[in-house]
């Protein structure tokens, strides 16, 4: 593998199109409402009798924050009502006991999430109480990885060693981009300084590993004023990066209109951001997962990735493939073996269909047997970015080069371009194709074929 790639913007120019980011195959604008709680639990006990891998994977989402960042895409409220907020962690407990019912109390949890949402938007008491909730029902391996989501903004090192103490032992805290004017913009007064403080309690606190969020395409952003962000990133040292493109959604998500189309930058610059970031960490030393992460050479992502045992879901990219993710909280989505659900989005319905005794699940997807084989033929290449032919044929009983004779002539472009290597008996992505995976990827997504009058909106895949 190169040590550090060289980005082709006349490629990103061809390829960025939009398209999903495949945290799911059927993804997430295909989920319906004929999924509801009673499919979820035939579903639970189907895979609690048997999934061969009875480990679990647990998410809890916490939507609450301080302040609305304007570029923000995920389902939070602004609230300051810390009543509002221990009503919630309630309810979280309610539908982990109605789960719990459906499944063998023998199985551990190998991986916890908090997502938000702000999850240290909750007092360091309220950060103790989930996290006693959580323990008291659930059993954990002793290697679980345990990680939370941070903001820097309103942290005391009282909710670090709350986090801590509840077994927490790895953190990502959002950046975005250090510069003072980009922060005006979007919303998110963040100095440096406490970034800075934030990761020093980290460490100080023993976390295990430090993962930090950037983001290009914000507004003011451009080359010479993004590459001082990127090298004071590289002074705190972070055990991975995610460095994310700002999707301006605006008729979708309406907060989105505080930002002025006229602040964004123009297609060329924020390619030239991408560019210089792949090259700049790269070059530092970081190896490129693939999509928008970055891992050092001796993380457990990067040494996943080189024996072939990564994976990619919801929280997306995973060391832990083949169990199931049980999320909790308004919108958590979850995953089981054929089976993908939705919690409700509102409070209000979230509530009601927990204090009827029901699990909370407002639409879903059941996967037939060609969404299986397609997914785990998206899953190969977007994780180890090689596809041996023979593997899938033998596992679902079908001639490759038969089944997928549009997609293998779709990517003869691909190859063409230097993105893929295409033998007769594999699927090659060589590393200029990690930059472009989804675009490979969609030409395996028999719902991208389908006509359809109204097609899902997804963001650009550069």
């Amino acid at each position: 593998m190169e040590d550090k790639f060289k980005v082709n913007i006349d490629l990103l120019k061809k390829y960025d199109v939009p398209g999903p980011r495949y945290t799911s195959y059927p993804t997430a604008p295909y989920f319906h409402d004929g999924i509801n709680y009673r499919n979820y639990i035939d579903h639970i006990r189907h895979d609690d009798e048997n999934i061969e891998n009875g480990d679990l994977s647990v998410y809890f989402h916490l939507p609450f924050c301080d302040t609305l960042c304007y570029f923000c895409g995920c389902n939070m409220m602004v609230t300051r009502n810390w009543s509002r907020i221990d009503e919630y962690i309630g309810y979280l407990e309610k539908e982990i006991r109605l789960l719990k019912k459906e499944i063998s109390p023998d199985r551990k949890v190998i991986q916890l999430h908090w997502g938000g949402g702000t999850p240290t938007h909750l007092s360091p008491d309220q950060i103790t109480r989930l996290g006693n909730i959580i323990h008291a029902y659930f059993d954990f391996r002793k290697d679980a990885e345990i990680g939370v989501e941070i903001d820097p903004r309103e942290l005391t090192f009282d909710h670090m060693k709350a986090l801590k103490l509840a077994g927490f032992n790895r953190c990502s805290m959002g950046v975005q981009d250090f510069d003072p004017s980009v922060q005006q913009a979007v919303n998110r007064i963040q100095p440096e300084k406490i970034t800075r403080q934030a990761i020093e309690w980290a460490r100080e606190l023993g976390f295990q590993s430090l993962n930090l969020d950037l983001m290009y395409g914000l507004p003011h952003q451009h080359e010479e004023q993004y590459e001082k962000t990127l090298d004071k990133i590289l002074e705190l040292c972070p055990d991975r990066l995610a460095v994310f493109n700002y999707a301006h959604l605006p008729e979708i998500i309406k907060h989105q209109r505080l930002i002025r189309e006229e602040w964004i930058p123009p297609r060329e610059v924020k390619l030239r951001l991408l560019k210089m970031s792949i090259e700049k960490l790269t070059g530092a030393g970081y190896v490129y997962i693939g999509m928008d992460h970055f891992a050092r050479p001796d993380d457990e992502l990067t040494l996943a990735m080189n024996n072939g045992t990564l994976y990619r879901n919801f929280q997306g990219y995973s060391t832990h493939a083949g169990i199931n993710l049980f999320a909790f909280g308004i919108t958590g989505i979850g995953m089981l073996s054929d089976l993908y659900t939705q919690n409700f989005k509102k409070f209000k319905e979230y509530y009601e269909s927990i204090d009827k005794g029901r699990l909370p699940v407002m639409r879903g997807i059941s996967l037939n047997e060609d969404d299986l084989l397609r997914r785990d033929v998206i899953t190969r290449l977007m994780c180890n970015f090689q596809l041996v032919k023979k593997d899938i044929e033998e596992k679902y009983g079908i001639d490759f080069d038969t089944y997928f004779g549009n997609a293998l002539s779709s990517l003869e472009t691909f190859q063409e371009d230097g993105l893929v290597q295409l033998e007769v008996d594999k699927i090659r992505i060589l590393p200029p194709g990690r930059l472009l995976i989804r675009n490979i990827a969609m030409n395996f997504d028999a719902y991208l074929m389908k006509k359809e009058n109204n097609k899902p909106k997804f963001s650009r895949t550069v």
